[in-house]
């Protein structure tokens, strides 16, 4: 053992102070900032306390007025004529002529002649069905002089009743039928001679064409195919709301007690808007078993004429947007579609600058606004901005007023 000779004391003591001092200080300098952090708090001074302060929401409102209005619906379609056909011969033959007009895009008018067929050989059988009508014509005249030749003599020197052979009734009965199966030919040779010329059947335009002159054509073949331009038919599908708005119902009909529902139809024709009017004359029978929609048929008379816009035809194939003139509804709550909220809820800015939750019956409803039948007052005050959090009786502020522009009576919101 190591002992310090003077002291005789063991030389570890002072190691074990160092390593007692070493463990003791960190925790006396933890302890000291602890307490000073306590004292510190303990001498800062409380916070001021503030009542909590609701802020008012800003909101843009509208006026709801009260208006008679009519109704509209929206729907899109294919424009298409009423008439199309295809152009076929009822004859054989080598096609002899053809009409400049009658090619794609050609415009034809009724009675026009558009094809015409080698006509040489029906012309040859026209002549031979009136030869052998004047055959028999004559033959029936032999018979009826030889019928009264016989009549004659059994006057003179018969006895009894003449038997039909006597007389030659049989004969002259064949000799009459002969003659009209003669003209029933000449008849039929003079219908294929007529039927070498195909003329139009209506005024319009063509389509296609399949055929060129001197090809040689048989029977029930197509040449090509046109569309009368007197209708243009558009087919709108409508739900079970559109029915309701433009009041229509299932097997509608046009007629002079009932009138059709006008429309108007919009495309867009080569960078410009167009306009076209037009009016529903009849719907499908039933409602379509795939989409759940019934088609309604508009039609517009004279396309290429007077029913075009500024000269612009309404032509098949286009596709367009259709505005359906509804029925009226003479004392409705107009109010912005912005206003609406969800299906059947508006809010409402009170006098006090609070809000009222409300619910409203809705007739119709579309881009721009909502026509209400019940459930709102002419001149109450519709939130219009959004309101997140919205509850009955919260606070509002109304930073500025927007007014609904008016409807006059009768015309569409």
């Amino acid at each position: 053992r190591n002992v310090d000779r003077r002291t005789k004391r063991p030389r570890d003591r002072g190691l074990w102070i160092k390593r007692v001092l070493v463990f003791v200080m960190p925790l006396l300098v933890i302890a000291g900032s602890i307490g000073a952090f306590a004292v510190m708090g303990a001498l800062k001074p409380e916070p001021e306390k503030k009542a909590d302060e609701i802020k008012a929401v800003p909101v843009l409102t509208a006026q709801a007025r009260r208006e008679a209005v009519r109704l509209t619906v929206s729907s899109q379609g294919e424009v298409l004529p009423r008439t199309r056909i295809n152009i076929v011969p009822q004859i054989n033959g080598k096609i002899a002529f053809m009409s400049p007009s009658f090619i794609e895009g050609g415009h034809i008018r009724k009675g026009e002649p558009l094809v015409r067929i080698e006509s040489k050989e029906y012309q040859l059988r026209v002549v031979q069905a009136r030869a052998n009508v004047a055959q028999a014509k004559t033959v029936l005249a032999r018979e009826r002089s030889e019928a009264a030749i016989a009549a004659q003599d059994w006057q003179d020197i018969g006895e009894g009743e003449a038997s039909e052979l006597t007389l030659r009734e049989p004969q002259l009965a064949e000799a009459a039928a002969r003659l009209e199966a003669a003209m029933a030919q000449l008849g039929e040779a003079e219908l294929q001679l007529d039927r070498t010329t195909l003329y139009a059947p209506f005024t319009g335009r063509v389509v296609s064409r399949s055929v060129d002159t001197g090809e040689y054509i048989t029977a029930g073949a197509s040449l090509g195919i046109a569309y009368s331009a007197d209708i243009m038919d558009v087919r709108l599908p409508l739900t079970n709301v559109d029915l309701a708005r433009a009041g229509l119902q299932l097997g509608f009909l046009a007629s002079e007690n009932t009138p059709g529902i006008p429309v108007r139809l919009r495309a867009n024709v080569a960078g410009q808007d167009h306009i076209w009017a037009g009016e529903i004359v009849r719907t499908d029978s039933g409602f379509d078993p795939t989409t759940r929609v019934l088609f309604a048929y508009v039609e517009v008379k004279d396309p290429f004429g007077e029913g075009a816009d500024n000269g612009v035809p309404l032509v098949p194939g286009l596709f367009v947007d259709a505005e359906i003139q509804g029925v009226g509804v003479d004392d409705a709550i107009v109010i912005p579609r912005s206003g609406l909220r969800g299906n059947d809820q508006v809010f409402i800015a009170n006098a006090d600058d609070t809000l009222s939750i409300r619910t409203v019956s809705v007739r119709a409803t579309d881009r721009d606004r909502a026509v209400l039948t019940a459930g709102l007052e002419s001149g109450e005050l519709v939130v219009t901005s959004p309101v997140r959090g919205a509850a009955e009786g919260m606070k509002i502020n109304r930073t500025s007023w927007v007014a609904g522009p008016a409807t006059p009576a009768g015309e569409t919101p």
